[in-house]
């Protein structure tokens, strides 16, 4: 007579999440796999603080619906993370509970609270661009006469030509750039491999820093000082310190929060605004939903004016206002 097969420990199943499932069988791209752990570094590190134990004695059924809506809190409230951002840990969270589930049917019924925390609504503020004074205050703003002044100075020319989100274009390699032709090859989401054309001027740009960084194909277009990949944050750092420089002769910086997903947002702006369509631009920038695309437009208000002005105003005359019955008057004002 057999035993029962014993069910996997939550450290087994946590390695197998990140090494079997999202590395081997869905073919998960580096940054996801990178976001998926730091979700779990925090939220292992909430666990811990509030189990009072170590993360490798956990049991899969500690993440329960009362921890994770409380780790959820901690991230808006103490860490001040927004709701998307909350939303996101919380994707990679239920994508690891329901892989574990069925490694271990035992613990379903334990984890479907926690698998039916929804996602949080959110208002979607009006997209954040840059005009072209703007955009090209910020561009003049590094020394280019040091060698990270340079380099910043040729990422942010890319970032504003290609439109390429701040964790795409800090993993480029010397090989994912065609000079020749002038394109770049981008994995975005979904390992998706698109390629962006450049201005012959970013070709020129990216020509003379490639050999001036003498690295060979495999190496980072954008490396830091130690000559490895620039993070995010440190890209987010080298913009907002060109920023402050730039305020000085363009004022309308001031207070303005600018991170590198504007410059994103200011290309596909300017592409709108020059005439091309939402098609086009949905390709320019890997977009796979329409309505992504879209959203420039309803942020693009001289757009709207023009529209309106092409429309003429009624030519009804305006009536004497007659006050409606008390009840009526009630209601309609609720």
């Amino acid at each position: 007579m057999t035993s029962a097969k014993a069910s996997p420990t939550f450290p087994a199943l946590v390695q197998d999440f990140f090494l079997q499932a999202l590395g081997c069988q869905r073919g998960a791209s580096p940054r996801t796999i990178e976001a998926y752990h730091d979700t779990f570094r925090l939220v292992l590190a909430y666990a811990q603080k509030r189990l009072k134990k170590s993360p490798v004695d956990f049991a899969l059924r500690d993440l329960d619906a009362s921890l994770l809506l409380g780790f959820l809190d901690h991230l808006e409230n103490d860490r001040g993370n927004s709701v998307r951002t909350r939303n996101a840990r919380l994707s990679a969270v239920r994508s690891f509970l329901h892989y574990a589930s069925l490694r271990d049917v035992t613990e379903l019924p334990a984890l479907q609270r926690s698998l039916a925390i929804p996602m949080k609504r959110f208002d979607k503020p009006l997209l954040g661009f840059l005009s072209r004074q703007e955009m090209e205050s910020i561009l003049a703003a590094p020394d280019r006469s040091t060698w990270s002044g340079e380099r910043d100075f040729v990422l942010f020319s890319t970032a504003y030509n290609t439109g390429t989100p701040v964790s795409e274009l800090a993993a480029l390699k010397v090989e994912d750039v065609d000079l020749a032709h002038r394109w770049i090859r981008i994995l975005g989401k979904g390992r998706k491999l698109r390629q962006v054309p450049i201005w012959k001027s970013t070709a020129i740009l990216l020509k003379s820093w490639i050999k001036r960084c003498n690295g060979g194909p495999s190496d980072p277009v954008f490396p830091n000082r130690q000559r490895k990949h620039m993070t995010r944050s440190s890209v987010e750092k080298r913009l907002r310190a060109a920023v402050r420089v730039a305020v000085a002769v363009c004022p309308s910086l001031v207070g303005r929060k600018i991170s590198p997903h504007t410059l994103r947002h200011t290309t596909a702006m300017h592409l709108l605004q020059a005439g091309v369509d939402l098609s086009s631009i949905a390709l320019w920038l890997g977009h796979t939903n329409p309505s992504t695309t879209h959203a420039y437009v309803e942020a693009d208000l001289a757009m709207k004016e023009r529209t309106l002005n092409k429309l003429a105003p009624p030519s009804a005359r305006s009536q004497r206002f007659h006050a409606d019955d008390r009840l009526v008057a009630f209601l309609n004002g609720l």
